[in-house]
């Protein structure tokens, strides 16, 4: 299909004039007649993040030198994006006000992370940074190193990983099982705490590591510049006119909202973050008492929802339960402030709400907040 004013090869530093929006806009409209609608209210696009990853899953890695090693991680590497997007009507307050989410755990190695994760390798790739030579090595709170792993080992290089030590223990084994090098930091310090370790270790080292550094790293939030925004836009035709997304490395809310931003100016961004400091939140960021990414643009968000450790964790029991989706903390905190995005629209008038669901909920099935009643 035509894909005129979405080319992923297309990633300005900065938003263009309007008129450039506008046409923008249309053409990614008039591309929307190539969309596949599944039944249930599932839809997914034929979008540009999927013509580029056809285009990977045909050429290997230049600094992959065996065949069959290339051609494996290609293939793996080409299910990365064109997640489908999924209807949760039980947030519906009424006709006219829609909900969709977009489900990331279809991504290959389970989260949303894939997106970025393997933006920032290729990028190393290009730049001759990593090589088999050199160890990848960044702080996590879990799904972007997991990502990390899947790639590295599908292609071949060693992975160090620096994560706070209260990670669910699904992702930690997770993590173990594709052979990376973990360090666990305190768990009172978080993601910051991780992100302090291994920036010390790199100074220790630098010419051993290849840091991609994720909450500094403009392929963070280009990713989702160049696929989750295209794909959105598709899937909604168009129609969409609030996005909300969760902050941790806040990579994939800049990203997104910037070229959703650029193909509807009036569309509404919302970011959400805990309420608190101390949250159980996890892997995402209390801006205000943490360390801020610098990928982070503070000025996008029309409005910046906090949301409370237990509102989300009622809303993931909730979403198990009564919609039969089976989701991750995160998401859980993305469908709170959702809902109550939707509840706020007024009486006259229509709204098309869509949200990021960054993973599943089966990395996080150990937790206790499982068992409790509502």
């Amino acid at each position: 299909m035509s894909t005129s004013g979405t080319s992923t090869d297309s990633t300005p530093t900065h938003v263009g004039a309007a008129t450039a929006v506008n046409d923008t806009a249309r053409a990614a409209i008039d591309g929307s007649a190539a969309l596949l609608s599944g039944a249930g209210g599932v839809v997914i696009a034929d979008t540009p993040s999927r013509q580029a990853n056809a285009r990977r899953a045909s050429a290997a890695p230049a600094t992959t030198p065996h065949r069959a090693t290339s051609e494996a991680a290609a293939a793996l590497t080409a299910l990365v994006g064109n997640t489908p997007l999924v209807r949760v009507r039980s947030l519906e307050p009424r006709e006219g006000v829609e909900v969709w989410a977009k489900a990331e755990w279809f991504n290959p190695g389970g989260s949303v992370k894939d997106r970025a994760a393997l933006a920032m390798i290729e990028d190393g790739e290009r730049s001759g940074k990593l090589t088999r030579d050199t160890i990848l090595l960044d702080s996590t709170s879990g799904n972007t190193g997991i990502a990390y792993a899947m790639i590295g080992a599908a292609r071949g290089y060693r992975v160090e990983l620096v994560v706070p030590s209260s990670a669910s223990e699904e992702r930690k084994r997770i993590l173990i099982a594709h052979g990376v090098n973990l360090i666990l930091t305190d768990p009172a310090e978080g993601s910051d705490g991780a992100i302090r370790e291994v920036r010390r270790r790199y100074a220790e080292s630098p010419e051993r590591y290849f840091y991609p550094d994720q909450y500094n790293n403009p392929e963070n939030w280009k990713a989702h510049w160049r696929t989750t925004a295209p794909e959105i836009w598709q899937q909604t035709h168009g129609r969409i006119t609030h996005f909300v997304a969760t902050l941790g490395t806040s990579g994939t809310f800049v990203g997104t909202s910037r070229r959703l931003r650029a193909y509807q100016p009036a569309i509404q961004l919302i970011s959400v973050q805990p309420d608190s400091p101390f949250h159980g939140l996890e892997g995402l960021k209390h801006m205000e008492t943490a360390i801020v990414p610098g990928i982070y643009d503070e000025g996008l968000a029309d409005v910046d929802a906090r949301v409370e450790t237990e509102a989300a964790y009622r809303m993931v029991r909730r979403m198990a339960r009564d919609e039969g989706l089976l989701l991750g903390i995160s998401g859980g905190a993305a469908l709170v402030a959702v809902a109550r995005v939707a509840a706020s629209i007024p009486a006259d008038e229509q709204a098309v709400i869509v949200t990021i669901l960054p993973d599943s909920g089966n990395r996080y099935l150990s937790e206790r907040f499982w068992e409790d009643e509502d």
